[in-house]
């Protein structure tokens, strides 16, 4: 089968999305398919003055196959098909993995070209489905646990990590608590490096080495303490998968939803703060105090995190609901996963 996968990371590198890119290798490695990455350009005039905020991109050559893939950040990136020149004729099947499919404004007419696409949350199912008429399935996010487990015990000496989004109140009052030097307890957070450009891979590394080890990982839903018009979610993000693989406790506000109580399922999973961002950081005190004994919680945050969240699971799923076969990689590297476990 020739698969082609598209999507943004190569031409548009974001930190904030480098989960989901690693999503479009994988599955670029296992389908031993050909990469298409679009760049951005102005779009015309007509068209910027019927849809302002529309993205048009520079042409893409590929001579077709018998599916394309493309990996989307948000359903607007489901709008790089226009990079392909008569795109429909040239694959005999496109489909679509929307990572923030919440965004129900994002979609884009290019949607209705698409054979099937997934989304993340049980209810974002009936927009796109009824909004374009093509088959829509769910499917959750994921992480790289073969990458980036860690693979020896390593001492946790940050007390407190914060990377990506933080709620301004929580963040003040943690600063104000655990920065004095008469506080011993070490809160590290963001910036951590760069959000754009070639470093931003290379640094990834640095981040899961910083979570490696770290004792307490932050992690707040997007309800609490929102920013301007960014939509709101109560998604399962990258942010708590990759603090479980790696071994945190993770602390914060969890998001109320059916995707946090099925991914996030077994006892101890979060460890839930105050409203109170003052009463949180005596909260995360407490945590800290029993660091010994939350060494079991840290052993079960990563094996259910390996046996449940990989992206290979969610390759195989997706494999199975478009009715595309099983690399023989793909099979390979999920039983490597069930051999990693009992060593943690």
């Amino acid at each position: 089968m020739k698969t082609s996968i598209l999507y943004a990371g190569l031409s548009s590198p974001h930190v904030g999305w480098l989960a989901i890119d690693e999503l479009a290798e994988l599955c670029a490695h296992y389908f031993q398919a050909e990469i298409l990455s679009p760049k951005t350009r102005a779009a015309e005039w007509p068209k910027r003055l019927i849809r302002p905020d529309s993205t048009s991109y520079e042409p893409l050559q590929t001579s077709g196959g018998d599916a394309l893939i493309v990996i989307a950040r948000n359903p607007g990136d489901l709008g790089m098909i226009d990079a392909i020149a008569d795109c429909r004729k040239k694959f005999s099947k496109i489909y679509g993995f929307v990572t923030d499919s919440y965004f129900h404004a994002g979609y884009v007419k290019e949607t209705a070209q698409f054979d099937a696409i997934t989304v993340t949350a049980h209810e974002d199912v009936n927009y796109p489905k009824e909004q374009f008429g093509i088959a829509v399935h769910q499917l959750y996010q994921g992480t790289d646990a073969l990458k980036w487990a860690s693979r020896k015990p390593m001492a946790r000496e940050i007390d407190i990590t914060g990377f990506g989004r933080m709620p301004s109140s929580y963040h003040a009052s943690f600063v104000e608590r655990f920065h004095p030097m008469n506080s011993p307890y070490l809160y590290l957070h963001s910036p951590l490096g760069n959000l754009t450009g070639p470093n931003i891979r290379l640094e990834r590394g640095m981040l899961f080495k910083l979570l490696h080890r770290t004792r307490i990982s932050l992690a707040f839903h997007l309800y609490v303490e929102p920013e301007g018009n960014r939509p709101r979610s109560m998604m399962v993000t990258s942010r708590w998968l990759e603090s479980l693989l790696s071994g945190c406790i993770v602390a914060g506000k969890r998001p109320v939803s059916r995707m946090a109580d099925e991914m996030l399922c077994w006892p101890g999973a979060t460890a839930e703060l105050s409203d109170d961002p003052a009463t949180a950081a005596d909260d995360l005190v407490a945590l800290l105090l029993r660091n010994d004994d939350l060494e079991e919680q840290r052993r079960v945050n990563i094996t259910q995190t390996i046996q449940h969240h990989d992206w290979r699971y969610r390759i195989e799923r997706f494999c199975k609901l478009m009715n595309l076969p099983l690399p023989a990689a793909l099979t390979d590297d999920i039983a490597r996963l069930q051999e990693l476990c009992p060593s943690f």
